[in-house]
């Protein structure tokens, strides 16, 4: 099969350098429109690392030009600038992984956490992209949400357990991510000197990946009681999660057959760091069980399997590919 175009808009950021960096090396995807608002810059003056490796111009965003170049765009945008160009990208054909959180929710829910929605005719038709519970839709998907960093982490860890757990019993999900997560924009929340040798929780109870989190779960909001936390690291997101449920079964072995077809889920049998999953698209599980309280650890890192590399398995999938084409499965260890 000759090589698909595909491009990036939103190539500034960390996650459209992650996209880069993969797509770059991919070995079916040609890397055909790469672009950001403004244009007229060199790669590698937005990415010095990339120098020496990969030069092109970055374009200014042009949906004629896109239309032509490619089949699929990955679209690294924020929320709310993303549906400005899912709607006129699906018209001309070409397929979205839009990693924004425009398309991840119901119309209603996304609304009262983010803002009004704009293109709640593509609401109807999109797919939602956790390949281990979207895999078949996905092969037939124009347009892919890419879920979040945070609810990837909780939801990998809880789905194995949802018919174990005691109806309407709270979710607790008490989550640490790296200052990556926060984007590049400069904030005093993600400065140096507030960021170093610290810790704090940030919208406790009231964060926006909540209602993402409890609406794949099928499970009400007031249920999840998800508390995420800023730590002085780059990369990578570990979720602790603690859940009641009957204590009449083995929860490793439940753990195990569940995941035992998805490729980028492992099983620990000692608890996760988030070391070992650095720089993939892995998420490693560990489950431990004291009578009736169930503790899930979940590790990913929030710009691959948070992120970048998860659109492009997305992506594969898509496009008729193997999943794992691509994709990085080397942790940055040490």
């Amino acid at each position: 099969m000759n090589a698909i175009n595909v491009g990036i808009i939103g190539v500034s950021g960390y996650t459209g350098l992650e996209l880069l960096k993969i797509l770059i090396k991919h070995p079916k995807f040609k890397l055909s429109y790469v672009a950001n608002s403004e244009g007229g810059v060199l790669l590698s003056e937005l990415h010095p690392s990339l120098k020496g490796v990969y030069e092109c111009k970055v374009l200014k965003t042009d949906i004629d030009e896109i239309s032509q170049e490619c089949e699929l765009v990955f679209l690294a945008l924020p929320h709310k600038t993303a549906m400005a160009y899912v709607k006129p990208l699906l018209a001309k054909g070409v397929k979205v992984v839009d990693l924004s959180a425009d398309y991840r929710l119901p119309q209603d829910i996304y609304e009262e956490f983010y803002c009004p929605h704009t293109d709640n005719q593509n609401l109807k038709h999109v797919v939602y992209g956790l390949p281990e519970i979207t895999k078949d839709a996905l092969k037939s998907a124009k347009l892919v949400a890419n879920p979040g960093c945070f609810p990837t982490s909780a939801i990998l860890g809880l789905l194995p357990f949802m018919e174990k757990r005691i109806a309407h019993t709270p979710i607790i999900i008490d989550a640490k991510t790296g200052v990556s997560g926060a984007g590049k924009k400069l904030s005093d929340v993600t400065h140096f000197v507030n960021v170093n040798d610290n810790i704090f929780a940030y919208n406790p109870l009231m964060h926006r990946h909540a209602p993402e989190i409890a609406q794949k779960l099928g499970v009400d909001f007031d249920e999840v009681h998800f508390v995420p936390h800023l730590v002085p690291l780059t990369r990578g997101m570990i979720s602790s999660i603690y859940i009641q449920v009957s204590s009449d079964f083995d929860a490793l072995s439940t753990l195990e057959a569940y995941y035992k077809d998805a490729p980028f889920v492992r099983i620990s049998h000692t608890p996760v760091d988030m070391k070992n999953v650095a720089g993939t698209n892995f998420c490693d599980i560990y489950v431990k069980q004291k009578g009736s309280v169930l503790f899930i650890s979940s590790a990913i890192d929030n710009l691959m399997r948070g992120a970048s590399s998860q659109a492009v398995v997305n992506a594969n999938i898509m496009m008729g590919f193997d999943e794992s084409l691509g994709i990085p499965d080397i942790a940055y260890v040490p």
